[in-house]
């Protein structure tokens, strides 16, 4: 049986045909992530569709950057989406003539990182997500846990900053300001706009051009010092949100998945010291081992598509 995987973020939306063990066999070229309800529903179906012209599909999974009611079909929120309250299963199941399920996009990644990557085997699992935000995904012996009102663990949203930059939710301060894709590139602009040295960051910052997370990395990369430094300070607020996972959650594993994950080798060992200074009880207790992520940006479609599966076998609506 083929499923497809759905990755709907707050840029792009990007769709895959995957197998029973997690392979993408299939993609097509990602979307923008339009505004409006409607067009978001237009911009699925189509890449759906040309998707299903060419494999036979028995169920599509959606990775969802936002709220997921506990029914599960339901978007209830999305900073970055334009769903509020929209039944999308029931729509775009009817319009795609197959079954729909629905999924936060950290947990869709998080399960497709413990059934086929880098957290296999662990008992407590976290994924922390770095992209345009923050998604993050806790499972506890495999099951991915939601909370009482299916939200958990919005790590993103939590204040580490009182009265800090403004965040899309409507808060002030919200970790994902500080440490996400989105974060290197604001953090970059403050940084070029408040120093004269020398980067190559500086050209696009003149322009009043967008400094992107993407531009910081490969200037880190490169060797510019500026970008460097915001490299370094992303990964210190990494430390820090990875002690705070460790101090509520005490996992075994936690998988750093995301957009910025393939940089990973830039900050990922900064960031485990400090996560080492930051914890409670550190050098007393048993550490989390921090792993990058095995399955990339991919993540959350291969999470969807499995999620689908698994969910139609258990339906018997599964296919062989």
């Amino acid at each position: 049986m083929l499923t497809v995987g759905v990755d709907i973020g707050g840029t792009s939306v990007r769709a895959a045909v995957v197998d029973a063990d997690g392979t993408v066999i299939a993609d097509v070229s990602a979307a923008p992530t339009p505004d409006r309800a409607g067009e978001l529903d237009d911009t699925v179906a189509e890449l759906v569709g040309g998707l299903a012209a060419r494999h036979e599909i028995a169920a599509v999974g959606l990775a969802v950057a936002g709220f997921v009611d506990p029914d599960k079909r339901t978007v209830a929120f999305g900073a970055h989406l334009p769903w509020r309250g929209d039944p999308v299963v029931d729509r775009l199941g009817e319009r795609l003539g197959v079954p729909v399920v629905l999924e936060h996009d950290a947990n869709a990644a998080g399960l497709a990182e413990h059934r086929v990557g880098a957290a296999a085997g662990a008992s407590v699992a976290v994924l922390v997500a770095l992209g345009t935000g923050i998604g993050a995904a806790l499972l506890v012996d495999g099951v991915v846990f939601r909370g009482a009102h299916g939200v958990a663990p919005e790590l993103g949203h939590l204040t580490v900053v009182r009265g800090g930059r403004p965040c899309p939710c409507g808060k002030r301060g919200c970790l994902e300001r500080y440490c996400s894709g989105t974060a290197l590139g604001r953090s970059a602009e403050e940084l070029v706009a408040a120093s004269e040295d020398f980067s190559v960051l500086r050209a696009s910052w003149e322009r009043a051009e967008p400094i992107t997370g993407r531009d910081v990395a490969h200037a880190a990369e490169a060797g510019d010092a500026l970008a460097r430094r915001v490299v370094d300070e992303f990964a210190e607020w990494l430390g820090q949100a990875l002690a705070l996972v460790a101090d509520v959650f005490d996992p075994d594993v936690v998988v750093i998945g995301g957009e910025v994950s393939a940089s990973a080798p830039l900050y990922l060992d900064r960031a485990r010291r400090r996560y080492a200074e930051e914890v409670t009880g550190g050098g007393h207790r048993r550490m989390a081992e921090v792993r990058p992520a095995a399955l990339g940006g991919r993540a959350g479609i291969i999470g969807a598509a499995l999620d689908a599966r698994e969910r139609a076998a258990r339906s018997g609506t599964a296919g062989p």
